[in-house]
């Protein structure tokens, strides 16, 4: 049977299997499984884990036992299941409405149309920003390139040694990290370490996680990104964190909680600032291809209109751009019904009209603006990696401020409250844009390099939101009802931090409370302006780049995720540059980039695990059998660095002789 575009012009007999009910089935049941262990591993013990890669592992390995399973059809499952790590972001913000004492729990319906509107806006934002920031971009996407080769391996895509030195980088990369990762849960070795210390009249720190993940991400991302990213946590670390901390260094017993402190409440809000500037520079730079994509994608659409459908290349194929702007435009009527039924009662009644028709046009506009940033970031460093919770800082100063300009100065204290609730409220949807189109665009970037199709993916991605959304708010409810959130009314001994949303919601109470500190904000959109007047001389003197959303990155997150990106980037440098005088550069570069993919989907995999079994224990620890002692920190450190030595010299090995496994001589 002749299959057909989303306006119904035909599609070459030869496309392959790909949008089939068995994927979706199968993508709408890990969907489920991952977005609640995702919800709950977030807020339980602060972690969440990476999906597509663990999708497309499974995936394969169920649809190899049905006939005709394609890479696209397993594409598509890790697609659906993708929105499980990035909707479940969305404790990042709605926590805050039970920590401000507005909701008691989390209303299962209310809390659905929030997520589900918000992340079908995402998808339809990122569609005309494929042509822009995938096909017209060189951004790494480090994810996205990881689960293409992923799947190109379990396809056995190339030729057949290739690829099985391929399989081999990989299985090899995932059982270090994931060998070191349970070793850590175990408490054998350390999975963080730190130190904080005097630094000339105040303090500061270093941190780091033991995260062979983010080794993998360095060698993907590249040195560039690489050392943006160690600017902006020496910015941080060496500058702003002991400025902040002179001459008020406590005891050494209370140092690391009042650096840390420091960092929370003064040098975030600055990296804030410079994420906003750079956000700001970034869409200024993607406009002109944006409008370059939308005007091809109507060229597509007039296309298939003329009956070119069946000529039009698949990689070409997007959902129809009218379709696009008409379910855009279309979103806006649940949206303003969603924020009037918040409204109602209380003291945006008095300005109603206003307030009503100024916020829907504000989640429009700063739709547009999140979708393009969030999509550039996951380019630049992957979707796990963004700071999205950046975004939202961004979201909810937006629509703080024009709250702030509707009602003035002199607010009631409970008017207060009320207007911050709708605050968050407005940036819960925002920020359900903001998690869709970072994951979108990396899986799109997955099926460029896969031969898929994109309005496939794109339809996948709604269908991924809507499961999502579905299983969401009863995992919050119940996690809100065992543990409560610290700050709210019902929060227990045992209370979860949440401290996205707790950051959030201090941010809208700063603006309409009168307390924010714009000082910092403003320090940090003026290192933003020199962050991006550097880029751009380098560019202009072709001496390189520093991106300035990079290095916004490493001054707004915490050390213990960033520190070890820069250095998989050296590493991955020194690899490639080995690999570029290697008997088969091409080989060896691949393999090189298998075994980082490897070292990420390694702990991707153990994530879904971990958190299946802490949910069934409800315990953060439930694999510890010694408590981590003194032994436990020089251990991981000697044992990670074996493990990469180990590692990249097998894959040396492996690419220069005409063994199949690195292991053999």
């Amino acid at each position: 049977m002749t299959q057909a575009n989303p306006d119904g012009a035909p599609i070459s007999e030869t496309a392959p299997r790909e949008l089939t009910l068995r994927g979706i089935v199968l993508g709408a049941l890990l969907t489920i499984v991952f977005t609640a262990a995702n919800v709950y591993l977030g807020l339980k013990i602060g972690l969440t884990f990476a999906t597509s890669i663990p999708a497309a592992v499974i995936s394969m390995a169920v649809l190899r036992h049905f006939s005709g399973a394609t890479i696209q059809e397993n594409n598509i499952v890790q697609t659906i299941a993708s929105a499980a790590g990035t909707l479940s972001a969305i404790i990042f913000v709605l926590p805050g409405l039970i920590m401000i004492g507005w909701w008691v729990d989390f209303p299962y319906w209310q809390s659905v149309a929030v997520i589900g509107v918000g992340g079908i806006l995402g998808v339809m934002y990122s569609v005309p920003l494929r042509r822009a920031l995938v096909t017209g971009s060189d951004l790494p996407y480090p994810e996205g390139v990881a689960a293409a080769e992923v799947l190109k391996v379990g396809a056995g895509v190339g030729g057949e040694e290739e690829n099985r030195k391929g399989l081999a980088a990989i299985v090899l990369g995932s059982g270090v990290s994931v060998g070191y990762t349970l070793l850590a849960k175990m408490g054998v070795v350390a999975e963080e370490a730190s130190r904080v210390f005097r630094f000339g009249a105040g303090a500061s720190g270093v941190s780091t996680s033991f995260s062979l993940a983010l080794i993998g991400v360095g060698h993907l991302v590249g040195l560039t990104v690489g050392i943006a990213m160690l600017i902006g946590m020496l910015i941080s670390w060496v500058v702003l964190v002991p400025h902040y901390t002179a001459g008020a260094v406590p005891a050494a017993h209370e140092m690391a909680g009042f650096v840390s402190g420091v960092f929370k409440s003064k040098v975030r809000f600055i990296g804030a600032g410079t994420i906003g500037v750079a956000a700001v520079w970034t869409l200024l730079r993607v406009i002109g291809p944006i409008v370059k994509g939308i005007t091809g994608a109507l060229a597509a659409q007039r296309a298939r209109k003329a009956g070119g459908g069946a000529a039009l290349a698949l990689s070409e194929q997007d959902l129809p751009i009218g379709l696009v702007g008409a379910v855009i435009a279309a979103s806006m009527v649940p949206i303003g019904l969603l924020l009037a039924g918040f409204a109602a009662g209380g003291p945006i009644e008095a300005h109603f009209v206003p307030v009503l028709v100024l916020t829907v046009l504000y989640v429009l506009l700063i739709g547009i603006v999140i979708a393009s940033v969030c999509g550039y970031m996951a380019g630049l460093i992957g979707a796990s990696n963004s700071p999205i919770s950046g975004t939202g800082i961004i979201s909810a100063l937006g629509i703080a401020l024009l709250l702030a300009a509707i009602f003035g100065r002199g607010i009631a204290p409970e008017a207060t409250r009320a207007l911050v609730a709708f605050a968050l409220f407005v940036t819960a949807i925002v920020f359900g844009v903001a998690t869709i189109s970072n994951d979108n665009l990396q899986d799109l970037k997955t099926g460029e390099l896969i031969g898929a199709t994109p309005w496939r993916q794109q339809i996948a991605l709604v269908l991924g939101v809507v499961f999502g959304a579905l299983v969401i708010p009863p995992v919050l409810s119940l996690l809100n009802t065992t543990f409560g959130f610290q700050g709210a009314a019902n929060a227990g001994p045992e209370a979860l931090a949440a401290p996205q949303a707790a950051l959030i919601s201090a941010i809208a109470q700063g603006v309409l409370g009168g307390s924010l500190d714009w000082g910092l904000i403003g320090i940090g959109a003026g290192i933003g302006v020199v962050a991006v007047i550097i880029d751009e001389v380098l560019r202009a003197m072709k001496k390189g780049a520093l991106p300035p959303l990079a290095l916004g990155m490493g001054i707004y997150l915490p050390m213990g995720l960033t520190l070890l990106i820069p250095v998989g980037a050296i590493i991955g440098r020194i690899y490639d540059n080995w690999a570029k005088k290697s008997r088969d550069p091409e080989l060896a570069e691949r393999l090189g980039v298998l075994a980082a993919t490897g070292l990420i989907a390694g702990e991707s995999l153990f994530g879904v695990v971990f958190a299946g079994i802490a949910a069934a224990r409800n315990s953060p620890t439930p694999l510890e059998i010694i408590e981590p002692g003194d032994v436990a920190l020089p251990l991981g450190m000697v044992i990670f660095a074996a493990a990469l030595v180990w590692l990249y010299t097998s894959t040396k090995r492996a690419a220069a002789q005409r063994t199949t496994w690195p292991l053999e001589d």
